[in-house]
């Protein structure tokens, strides 16, 4: 965006804490489980962590946050590498919680030392059961006053895969009678014979979320450890266990996730649309992951400028996808290359144009960029596919398209004036006959005929067939997470129409998978990997105008 804007609370806690000298440098991490793909919720705060030390000087980690070795695959890792660098960002160090497995056995083995952590062989209900409530204090575990030695012995028994899963667990041992749950004796070490995506089999115990986290920031002196709202009862046990080892005092900071209309954002359930065969996979075109964004044809650019629209808040809320939508759309229409393509196609012959006669006519890739992003060639001859829609038998009133007796401007060409048009049996209209006015011709018109409508066309002898598919919303209710029952409960039925055959301009025989065009009247689009030489795939990335906003009114 041009215009200033005013800090955000993260950025004035960050000017703070350098003015001070609190910090000489600023140090964040960007640290995704590697158990799915980025979708435009991590966006939002790949674009905080990377945009705070580009602002401020300093450098950002990638650290895979890979302490769960069942759902984790290195498939992950590279795709959301992959997702980063496309969003236009880079990392000064690439970093795995599995680097500091060896650190943080040390870390639990002093706290035990110290007499802040024990073995407990509960089982999950037996230790739920002794939590207590939000408003009643829990009750100590039975184990709870295991002696140091008996505990070291323990939890050496763990490591070297003596136990089986679920035998026993480490608790740190707080205080079962704090106001914060997660304080009462929290779980930090679970035993889990699963080979690790790096480590192998070397490891069968693994460190929980809450004791990984503080710990690996620590140890690579992250400043501002900046996690969403969902946390915020964490940060307690993240400075405890901090305070507890002595370590570098990291700080954890949160501020709201983004929650998008008409889809969900929990890697569970993407999942399981993906497993169940909902979508074609992690990158489908209607999915709001990182790489279903950039299938369906969406740019860095807009992505990043979608995010810095919506801003940093503390508070949880519900952002229109139609913005997100409009940045895309706003970036499109300075940077996309104007096409034409037919996808209802109907014949138009132009009776008094030479039959077999060709020519090359001109026309601007883009008119909104500087330079008219170039020049290129479209061919012409007798016969064209229109739209079906641009012809009408009984015109409307202001009807300033195609019918009996009216004129129409064919885009970069001529002038038309259709004199009649044939049907089918069924009454279908099947072909339009016009006459066109030879001085005419855009950019060369002597014709002083002036015409209020112009359609585009592709001539037949030289188009290109492709296939075009045109999404939707996933989901047909705003919220499906809010909504009763289950969220698939509320798929959109016709997310995504598929037209066989239609028909573009051969300049698009050259498109390639990283350019954006605009399908002139219909939208903008991309090329899909499903294309080949033979068989041509485009994608439709929005339309020209917000169709939701107009229906919902």
């Amino acid at each position: 965006m041009s215009e200033e804007r005013s800090l955000n609370f993260i950025e004035e806690i960050i000017e703070n804490d350098l003015n001070s000298g609190k910090y000489k440098t600023l140090v964040t991490r960007f640290p995704p489980e590697p158990n799915g793909y980025l979708h435009i919720g991590h966006a939002k705060a790949i674009c905080l962590n990377f945009g705070l030390t580009q602002k401020y000087g300093g450098y950002t980690n990638l650290r895979f946050d890979d302490t769960n070795p069942v759902t984790e695959k290195t498939e992950y890792v590279d795709s959301q590498q992959a997702d980063i660098r496309w969003l236009g960002f880079e990392w000064k160090h690439e970093l795995y919680t599995s680097d500091y497995f060896d650190t943080l056995y040390d870390f639990a083995v002093k706290l035990i030392e110290n007499g802040l952590a024990y073995v407990d062989h509960g089982n999950a209900e037996e230790i739920a059961a002794l939590k207590g409530t939000p408003t009643e204090p829990g009750t100590d575990s039975p184990y709870r006053s295991r002696s140091v030695e008996e505990n070291l012995a323990l939890f050496s028994s763990m490591k070297a895969g003596e136990l089986e899963d679920g035998a026993c667990i480490l608790r740190a041992k707080i205080d079962m009678s704090s106001p914060n749950m997660l304080m009462r004796d929290p779980i930090i070490y679970r035993i889990k014979h699963a080979a690790h995506h790096r480590t192998g089999n070397k490891w069968c115990i693994y460190p929980m979320y809450d004791f990984a986290h503080g710990q690996s920031d620590s140890i690579e002196e992250i400043t501002h450890s900046i996690c969403t709202l969902e946390y915020v009862s964490h940060r307690e046990l993240y400075d405890w266990f901090i305070a507890q080892l002595g370590i570098f005092p990291s700080h954890q900071y949160e501020f709201a996730r983004l929650n998008l209309t008409y889809t969900v954002m929990s890697k569970r359930k993407l999942l399981q649309l993906v497993n169940e065969g909902v979508v074609t996979g992690w990158d489908d075109p209607r999915m709001p992951t990182i790489s279903g964004l950039r299938r369906r044809g969406y740019t860095p650019e807009s992505i990043r400028e979608f995010c810095e629209r919506i801003g940093i808040a503390k508070r949880e809320n519900l952002i229109e996808l139609s913005l997100l939508e409009f940045c895309v759309r706003e970036h499109l229409n300075k940077t996309a290359n104007r096409v034409m393509a037919v996808l209802d196609p109907i014949k138009l012959v132009i009776t008094n144009y030479p039959e077999g006669k060709e020519e090359i006519l001109i026309g601007e890739n883009n008119p909104e960029a500087e330079d008219k992003g170039g020049l290129r060639e479209i061919p012409f001859s007798n016969e064209l596919w229109i739209e079906r829609e641009d012809f009408m038998e009984e015109p409307a009133k202001k009807w300033f398209r195609l019918a009996p007796g009216a004129m129409v401007r064919l885009k970069n060409a001529y002038i038309v004036k259709c004199e009649d048009f044939k049907k089918d049996a069924d009454g279908n209209v099947t072909e339009i006959h016009c006459t066109y006015i030879p001085e005419s011709k855009s950019g060369e018109d002597t014709s002083e005929i002036h015409v209020k409508g112009t359609i585009h066309w592709v001539s037949t002898k030289h188009a290109k067939t492709a296939e075009i598919r045109v999404y939707d919303r996933l989901f047909s209710v705003e919220s499906p997470d809010s909504e009763e029952g289950d969220f698939k409960d509320y798929l959109h039925p016709d997310s995504v129409k598929v037209i066989k055959e239609a028909y573009i301009e051969p300049y698009l025989a050259g498109a390639d998978l990283e350019s954006r065009y605009q399908f002139i009247r219909k939208g903008y689009y991309c090329l899909d990997k499903d294309s080949t030489a033979d068989h041509l795939v485009f994608n439709q990335t929005v339309g020209l105008k917000d169709a939701w906003a107009k229906a919902k009114k």
